[in-house]
This record gives C-alpha cells, structure tokens and sequence, in this order.
C-alpha cells in the first residue's frame, strides 16, 4: 500500500471514529429524557400514558405543561394501549416516566427490571371488571369453568382474574387464559369468540353501554387496580426534583377532576372518541388523586407479588418496598 493511501485510509477511520463517538454521545442524551437540552432552553421529560388515565386528562386540560415550563422542563406525551406496553418503553429509554395499573410494575420487578414507584392513584375497582354478555346464561364465577376468558398479560386484568378465580374456589387450570391485547379483546367480544373478558375503564363502560355486556364481578374487594407513577430507579434517583414538581401539578389535575364532572366528560369525549355517556360512567364511578406512596398500597403490591409467585405467574420473589421511592 501507498504511502498516500495509508494516508487517506487513517483519516477516513479517523472521521468514522468521530462520527461514532458522535452518534453514541447523542443516542446516551436522548435517552436520559431529563437531560436532553433544546434550543429553547427548556429539557424533556416524556411521559407515558393510556387513554382516560391521570396524564391524559393532565395532557388535555394543558396546565401541567404550562407549570413545567415555568420550571424549565419541555413535557412530551406518548400514547401506549396498556401498562405492559408502557414499561417496555420506561425500560428502553424511550419514556421516563410511566402511568400504570398496580400489575405492571410487579411483573417488571419480577424479572430484574430495577423501577422505582414515584407516587400512587385512588381506586379504580368499579370500574375494572370481568364481563359476560347478558344472554350468555353465565351467572356465577364457577360457570366459567371451561370457558374462553380474555385478558392482557402483565396487566391488572391479569391479577383481577386470578383473584376471582381464587374467591371462586377454582384454579388456574379451570378456564382457558387467552392472552390479547384489549382491542382486540373488545373485537372478540362483541363478536363472540370469547365468553368472557376481564377489562377496566373505559373498555368496561363502552362494554356496558354498547356491547350488551355486564359484570360478572368488578374489582371492588378482589383488586383496587389503583394508578402508579413509575420510572427507572437510575432516572428516579438523579431527578428528584422533576418527580416533586410532576406529582405535585398532576395532584392538582386530579383535583380539579373530582370538581368539575361535566367539564372533565366534554374533554375526555373529545380526547378518546367515546360517547358522553360512556365517558361519564367511567367518570362517576371513581375519584382522582395522586400522591406519595404508604404502606396500605405497599402491602397491596406485596400480596400480588406474593400471589404471583406462589401460582408461579412469576418466578422470583421480590420486595416491593425496595422499589419505593418516596418525594415528601
């Protein structure tokens, strides 16, 4: 080889060196979200949110915007189908805060992943259910025996079934367990392929009102199915005080959600595409809050985590409370 192409060979390697460099610095920014500088001086913090839940209706009302830029943070929202989907995304990066059902978390923690619980919501038991059309001629939990039942893995339906089975005195082999996501599962719903389906809301009440279904049982004294606030335990630790403002304006949110009803169902109407009426069934039969975690919802957590591992839903036993993270 030439001296002359020895020479251009270096400083081609050199520049592919330095656009690595480059790119691998930019892919580490984008995702510690928190740590992401903009033009406008103001730095991402993304959350991640199903429709209906505390960070869509904090994301319709526009306050919680408005306060954090104030403090200099730019929130971006992101849209996912369920909390399993949700903590994929928390775990990749791709989002640094996370709105779940109570499951989510625990199946995560079960498998390694190192999250941290920044604050917990009010019940949404009436309002999670496990459905059966009306002409079906299924009237107890027992009468399930055998049957098609549809629910999400790593969801709170997962959990609300298997404590209904247990009220029933039944096992987990006595049903068929079809896993799908809740779309699909109010698709093979109306269209009868199931015989029954274990939800929460909105699904429930559009169910309810539009699908010729009832409740077989809701999660009222089986599982409070409440909102939590997660994040990475790494990205917790180092951005305490984004939690503190997060929790504190979205409590606000949630505030003015048990206060102002019939503003809350003209928004969340128009946001998720449902009728009034479907949205105000879910509305009515619940209340808003967020707020740092306590050891009623610690123990809550702990007793599925338990319950999972001795069904063998999940293979490792874990401590929630190692998980906690409180923001006074």
């Amino acid at each position: 080889m030439s001296s002359a192409k020895r020479t251009a060979l270096k400083w081609l390697v050199g520049v592919i060196l330095v656009l690595w460099a480059g790119v691998a610095f930019y892919g580490y920014r984008q995702t510690d979200g928190a740590t992401s500088s903009h033009s406008n001086g103001l730095t991402t913090v993304t959350v991640g949110y199903q429709k209906g839940d505390p960070f869509d209706i904090a994301k319709e009302r526009g306050q919680l915007v408005k306060k954090m830029k104030a403090k200099g943070y730019k929130v971006v929202f992101k849209q996912f189908q369920d909390g399993n989907a949700l903590m994929q995304a928390m775990k990749s990066g791709s989002i640094d805060y996370a709105r779940t059902g109570d499951t989510p978390p625990v199946t995560a923690q079960a498998v390694g992943t190192k999250l941290a619980y920044v604050a917990v919501g009010s019940t949404k038991a009436k309002g999670s259910a496990l459905l059966v059309k009306k002409n079906s001629g299924i009237s107890s939990l027992k009468e399930l025996k055998g049957k098609k039942v549809a629910y999400t893995k790593g969801t709170s339906s997962q959990y609300l079934l298997l404590r209904l089975l247990e009220k029933a005195g039944m096992s987990v082999n006595d049903i068929d367990w079809v896993n799908m996501d809740q779309s699909s599962a109010s698709v093979a719903f109306a269209k009868g392929k199931i015989d029954a389906w274990v939800t929460w809301d909105p699904y429930t009440a559009q169910a309810e009102l539009t699908q010729n279904a009832k409740a077989l049982s809701t999660g009222v004294g089986m599982s409070n199915n409440r909102d939590y606030i997660l994040a990475m335990k790494s990205y917790a630790s180092a951005h305490k005080q984004v939690s503190k403002y997060l929790v504190s304006y979205l409590e606000d949110d949630m505030q003015w959600a048990n206060t102002h009803h019939t503003q809350l169902i003209n928004m969340l109407s128009q946001s998720l595409k449902l009728s009034k009426s479907v949205v105000r069934k879910m509305v009515e039969r619940r209340s808003y809050s967020i707020h740092g975690m306590n050891t009623q919802v610690i123990k809550e957590q702990q007793d599925m985590a338990d319950d999972f591992y001795k069904n063998g839903i999940t293979t490792k036993k874990i401590k929630v409370s190692s998980a906690v993270t409180y923001f006074k």
